[in-house]
């Protein structure tokens, strides 16, 4: 079983604190997402295999160098996912991005699936789940399920921010999913919300829907 990573490093928490400030715009968000998604990536695949090879420089021929074969499946859960995911293509060379849609449904209080764009066999691809907020859980083990019904390989859950209930609550569904977040959360409101938490990262990211 995986062990959940929590990012420490003096210039993530500090980008931590700033998304997590009621007066950040909406702009700054997004960017803050990106940044933070860049180190979460970083931390997450920093042992991915490589394949030696070599590389001509300005200087000289066949000098020796590694490359990155894998090819991931970067799957945003929107709408909130979304402002992950262009850092970790970034940093990702080889991927796919399939997106998965999900809307809470009020009386249910689950959530329904309103876009599901993934293949219907994933071949056993790695696959990044981009999702800011773990707080109970339920979405991303959705998906998960999701992605274990179409042949995902290892699967690595990119979050801003984790609630240990929520975690709690992937690891016992999805024991072999590792989680990597930017700073863990340990209680969860009455209504879903994590606590101290950043709110509702899609409104923060896109503003409120239209009703």
């Amino acid at each position: 079983m995986p062990s959940p990573l929590i990012v420490q490093h003096p210039i993530v928490e500090d980008k931590v604190r700033q998304i997590r400030d009621k007066d950040t715009s909406n702009a700054d968000f997004l960017r803050l997402s990106g940044e933070i998604s860049r180190f979460l990536a970083y931390e997450a695949f920093r042992a991915i295999p490589v394949t030696a090879t070599t590389v001509d420089t300005p200087v000289v021929d066949g000098a020796p160098a590694v490359r990155i074969d894998t090819q991931f499946v970067i799957v945003p859960i929107l709408r909130a996912g979304l402002g992950m995911t262009p850092a970790v293509q970034e940093v990702l060379p080889r991927h796919r991005v399939c997106l998965v849609g999900l809307r809470r449904n009020e009386e249910t209080l689950r959530a329904d699936v309103y876009l599901d764009g993934l293949p219907e066999d994933l071949g056993q691809a790695p696959v990044v789940l981009c999702d800011p907020m773990l707080a109970t859980g339920g979405s991303l083990i959705q998906v998960l399920d999701m992605l274990r019904q179409r042949n995902a390989g290892e699967i690595t859950a990119l979050c801003l921010i984790a609630a240990q209930p929520g975690l709690t609550a992937v690891r016992e569904a999805h024991p072999d999913v590792r989680v990597v977040a930017a700073a863990l959360d340990h209680e969860l409101t009455s209504i879903g919300y994590i606590t101290p938490g950043l709110g509702d990262a899609g409104d923060r990211l896109f503003g409120p829907p239209v009703r």
